[in-house]
């Protein structure tokens, strides 16, 4: 057998099937497409079920990949374990209805005894225990003898999702050898020992699961294979676990270095060290493919495995952020497979950094809440600490529970296990819940399944406007497929050619007119539905339209232009931002219709005035510079090398179409442009904010949107001018002058103020009584803030000259409260923050203080009196 590396085997699979007249397709990204059953692609057949259900048309009968996965089951044993991981690759290949058993099983037996040149007699199958047909390939076709194929039940070779699609499976396993096997007498394959690994499992998709239970064959039969790719690479390369092949061992040799440390001499560090290895190996693919850290979802996913990772690298004692370090050797193990990795390199590494660093204040707050949480427990005699409390620090700040269990040990405490156990599961269900239940495909069955999967639409409307030969292939009317539709009706038609767009790539969809020699249908939008399928929708206003008629098709041409202004000048603003704010920034989203555009890019602060100032000019002067826009199609790889920006999270095929603006703005997009950028006119920033977790958006708009907002700013000018009495040229004097004016008359009514409550206070001091030898002032005034509040306290206790003050006031449905005493006072026992504490809480606020002076808030005007009453109250009980 010979010694292959990660690399070598994953290229030696996709040649072999590339062989066997196979489309090789890169992988597709992490984050699924039309399916809310997954948060995170954790199979090499996920991405393809579309194919497998007959809903889409695979681009090839015969497909192999190599997928990246992600699997987060078993998250809390890795590091524990040396064969538990999260990110994996997955070797695989597809028939659409094409070959089965007959084909496969030869093939996979030629590809792991020629290929691979693994020794015959230490290769074992299993098939499912009632598949004698794959039984006897394996024995007639292969010549395997039946002491090496072993029968299992229903539950280990049987694949099954409920309802739909399901079949036999039969898996090829490898003998490691005695050494690693146990001691039971019985041990063979299917035993849970580690002697027997399974490597490669040929999922045989041959029947359809009723819902009454049974089973019915399939006309058209699938296969769908799965292969570990690391999990073949320790049997290639005669290591143990999947942290000791090449690539893997690569990065985890980087994390000893960083750490300073030595693998295998300490099972703790070894467990941090595996830990890290493996979650940057994730991170750096999530992160790649557009994933942003979150609190909720697949972002949540990826902020768990790095603040995962984070703690163990402070484990091993490293100092500083190291992620983004340790993402390098990611890229330089895989960024040839992956070319994403090494395109996006100083998006990931910026993003790395940000969450690390934002993970470490993050420790520091959970430690200040856990410290109180403590302090609460020693005072209530307590030792457990509640469930809720352990998850809020786990869950809200992402504070680690071993850090917590940790940190309570070392003072004799612990956290209630079952109850955050139990508190967890609540959670994950929540998760569950909020992914929506889901057919298999993972998203709801529509009418629009009930078409031909073959059914498509060839676009032209990139060149021509209207379209007068296209033919009517199929109708929806009142959300029922049909043969005709009359005046009324609301429907999806479906041509074989039409010049109009559909939504997609954040573009709004066409508008237009379709008539035939019997109707027309106004057609309000253009959508892609199951399938890739165009619906042109809107409604039947006159006649009746039917399928098989020829139609003339036509688009609302200033609409196009208007939408096409918007979508060309947001390729300019995307190439701006790169200039002004780094390369960092990367389309995280648009929406672009005739009205205006919305552009979502990763960044992590606000923009400053002048950095949006310099992103209008950047995008003004390429629209001023006349730029022609040419749009061409080539290999990814030409595309690539071109230096054409590709968008997170699309999938794209061998060929692609590239916009290029005159060389400074070059993008992957399918979408519809002007051809030259002098066509959009202007362009206007109308703000910029944030909208989630290292991500903001700038809408905008150009050409005709563009002068109406410089005219209705115009106008509104013109008002302002006419109120304050002034002329353009001299507004901002003006203003100034008012403003200069007012600041001066605020001064004198705080003067004003200030004389009255001199009066008020002096005929307050006849209000006051007596506690306890102390003079207590405690009074309502009207309709005063905090700080006015506190200067009528001052003057009081100095007019008071011994004593105790307290002053409510209720103001804009909000109550102010205030209490002051003396010094002497205080050292009788008189506290104001304890006093002004009881007394908000009666109006439904809080707040406190020092012993001298305090201030609270509170909700409820009507309770100041039983306010001040209190606070009467709490000086007795203070002065005993």
């Amino acid at each position: 057998m010979k010694y292959l590396g990660v690399n070598e085997i994953r290229e030696e699979f996709l040649k072999f099937f590339e062989s066997k007249d196979h489309l090789r397709l890169p992988s597709f990204p992490l984050v699924p497409r039309n399916d809310n059953s997954l948060l995170l692609i954790n199979s090499g057949m996920a991405p393809m079920k579309a194919y497998f259900t007959g809903q889409e048309i695979p681009p090839s009968k015969r497909v192999t990949t190599c997928q990246k996965c992600i699997r987060t089951g078993d998250i809390d044993n890795v590091g524990k374990t040396a064969r538990h991981g999260t990110f994996f690759e997955m070797l695989g290949d597809f028939s659409f209805g094409d070959y089965f058993k007959n084909e496969i099983v030869p093939w996979s037996w030629e590809f792991v005894t020629k290929v691979l040149e693994i020794p015959e007699d230490r290769l074992y199958v299993t098939i499912y225990e009632e598949d004698d047909e794959t039984g006897k390939i394996w024995h007639d076709v292969v010549g395997l003898p039946w002491d090496r194929i072993v029968k299992l039940g229903k539950e280990d070779n049987f694949w099954e999702h409920g309802t739909g699609p399901c079949g036999p499976c039969t898996e090829i396993y490898y003998d490691r050898g005695p050494e690693y096997g146990c001691d039971s007498p019985t041990c063979g394959v299917g035993c849970d020992c580690d002697r027997y690994m399974e490597f490669w499992n040929l999922v045989l998709t041959q029947f359809n699961a009723e819902e009454d239970g049974t089973y019915t064959e399939l006309a058209m039969k699938n296969v769908d294979t799965g292969m570990g790719l690391e999990r073949m690479a320790t049997i290639m390369q005669g290591v143990d676990s999947i942290f000791d092949v090449d690539t893997v061992k690569s990065i985890r040799d980087a994390v000893c270095a960083k750490a300073g440390v030595e693998y295998g001499k300490d099972h703790k560090t070894d467990v941090s060290v595996r830990v890290i290895t493996d979650h940057i190996r994730s991170v750096t693919m999530m992160t790649a493919d557009g994933v942003l850290p979150s609190n909720e979802g697949r972002g949540y996913v990826l902020r768990r495995l790095l603040r995962r990772a984070a703690r163990h690298g402070k484990l091993l004692g490293i100092e500083g952020e190291f992620l983004a370090e340790l993402s390098k050797s990611v890229i330089a193990c895989s960024g040839e497979a992956y070319p994403e990795l090494v395109e996006k390199q100083d998006y990931i590494f910026k993003i790395l950094s940000i969450e690390e660093n934002s993970f470490y204040k993050t420790i520091d707050k959970g430690m200040e809440i856990l410290k109180a949480d403590m302090e609460e427990m020693k005072a209530a005699g307590e030792k457990v600490m509640s469930g809720e409390k352990s998850f809020r620090l786990y869950d809200t700040y992402g504070f680690p529970v071993d850090l917590t269990k940790e940190i309570l040990a070392e003072e004799g405490m612990e956290i209630d296990e079952d109850a955050f156990t139990a508190e967890m599961k609540a959670q994950k269900e929540r998760a569950r819940s909020a992914r929506a239940k889901s057919n298999y495909m993972g998203a709801a069955e529509t009418v629009y399944n009930e078409l031909p999967v073959e059914l498509e639409t060839a676009f032209a409307g990139y060149d021509v406007y209207d379209v007068a030969n296209a033919k009517i292939v199929a109708l929806v009317a009142n959300e029922a497929v049909a043969e005709t539709a009359q005046a009324g009706d609301t429907v999806a038609v479906f041509l074989d050619r039409t010049p109009f767009y559909a939504e997609s790539g954040g573009q709004v969809g066409d508008q237009g007119v379709i008539k035939t020699e019997t109707g027309v249908v106004k057609v309000t939008n253009c959508v892609k539905v199951v399938g890739g399928k165009i619906a042109h929708m809107g409604e039947v206003t006159e006649g009746l339209v039917q399928v098989g008629e020829m139609a003339c098709a036509s688009i609302d041409v200033e609409l196009r232009m208007a939408s096409s202004r918007n979508h060309s000048a947001t390729h300019l603003l995307h190439k701006a931002l790169r200039t002004v704010l780094g390369t960092h920034v990367e389309q995280a989203g648009s929406y672009v219709s005739a009205e205006r555009l919305r552009f979502d890019f990763t960044h992590f602060a606000a923009m400053t005035a002048d950095e949006i100032k310099e992103v209008e000019r950047l995008v003004n002067d390429a629209i001023f510079a006349s730029y022609d826009v040419h749009t061409d199609e080539m290999s990814i790889d030409e595309a690539r090398n071109r230096g054409a920006m590709a968008l997170f999270g699309e999938k794209y095929g061998e060929v692609v179409r590239v916009v290029d603006m005159g060389g400074y703005s070059i993008e992957l997009c399918g979408g519809a442009h002007l051809k030259n950028t002098a066509q959009v006119g202007s362009f206007k920033i109308l703000s910029e904010n944030g909208v989630a977790a290292g991500v903001r958006r700038i809408e905008a708009v150009t050409g005709k949107e563009a002068l109406k907002h410089y005219q209705a700013q115009e106008d509104e000018i013109k008002e302002i001018c006419r109120l304050v009495k002034s002329t353009p040229d001299k507004l901002l004097a003006r203003l100034e002058q008012l403003l200069a004016e007012q600041k001066e008359t605020a001064k004198e009514l705080e003067k004003l103020k200030a004389k009255m409550a001199g009066g008020a206070a002096d005929e307050m001091l006849n209000s006051k009584v007596e506690i306890g030898g102390v003079a207590v002032l405690a009074a309502e005034v009207k309709d005063m803030d905090g700080n006015a509040l506190r200067t009528m306290g001052d003057q009081l206790k100095q007019k008071l000259g011994s004593g105790v003050v307290v002053l409510a006031s209720g103001k804009d449905g909000k109550v102010n409260l205030m209490a002051m005493a003396t010094d002497d006072v205080v050292k009788k026992g008189v506290h104001a923050g304890n006093i002004i504490k009881a007394a908000a809480a009666v109006c439904g606020g809080g707040g406190g203080g020092r012993p001298n002076m305090a201030q609270a808030g509170g909700k409820d005007a009507s309770k100041i009196a039983d306010a001040l009453e209190k606070a009467k109250a709490m000086v007795a009980e203070q002065l005993g």
